[in-house]
């Protein structure tokens, strides 16, 4: 589906699934901390989850698909959805725009999926503040951070990744100190250790946040 479709499908209303209000929940985490592993094992944990396809600039790499992978845009096309507001949230990275559309979410939830996303610390706080404006935000939303239990673990895996210079490891852990200082902000603080680990305390935070009276629809006595 083409993201001017996904805007057009959100403006309907969908409808309540498996007894309860959808879920957005965020997962955050310092580069490097693993937001992305953790991400791909709940969506494959948790079936009922989709992750929001967000739009980019950049050209596709080989085997991706437009709507499943990302919504590719021209800068043109992007740029005029900034100016629109269209976006929850967007950033550059590496002179390539990202955006998340409002619609892409909305339309998933009020179509009653469960919805995945995995951003920086930027992106947890711009999408929290627009959730305070949309009460429909504000009652899905969930936010999670992950970090290492320690710089010098998370030193580690960026070492360990080899993608990176040493400079550039440095600038990562300087920026990553700011992020970790931002956990207050979340509802959740998941300390990493390993993988399954992990995966078993985002699901229990998952399947208890579906279970909060706010968001469940009650049985009919």
């Amino acid at each position: 589906m083409s993201a001017d479709n996904r805007e057009a499908k959100s403006e309907s209303q969908g409808k309540l699934s498996l007894g309860h209000h959808p879920l957005l929940v965020i997962i955050s985490a310092p580069s490097g901390g693993g937001k992305t592993t953790l991400q791909e094992e709940l969506l494959k944990a948790r079936p009922e989850i989709t992750r929001a396809v967000t739009c980019t600039t950049r050209e596709p790499r080989e085997g991706e698909q437009d709507g499943g992978d990302y919504y590719f845009l021209d800068a043109g096309s992007f740029l005029k959805r900034l100016q629109a507001g269209n976006f929850l949230e967007h950033a550059t990275v590496y002179g390539h725009s990202y955006g998340i559309l409002k619609s892409e979410v909305l339309g998933k939830l009020r179509s009653g999926k469960d919805v995945l996303l995995s951003v920086d610390v930027q992106g947890a706080a711009t999408i929290r503040q627009r959730a305070e404006e949309d009460s429909e935000l504000k009652r899905a939303l969930v936010t999670v951070f992950l970090t290492p239990d320690s710089i010098g673990t998370l030193e580690k895996r960026l070492r360990k990744r080899g993608k990176d210079s040493p400079a550039a490891i440095q600038k990562r852990l300087s920026v990553a100190r700011q992020e970790i200082a931002q956990w207050k902000n979340f509802d959740y603080l998941i300390i990493s250790s390993s993988i399954p680990e992990d995966l078993r305390h985002m699901i229990s935070i998952y399947e208890a946040e579906k279970m909060r009276p706010a968001r469940t629809v009650p049985p009919e006595f």
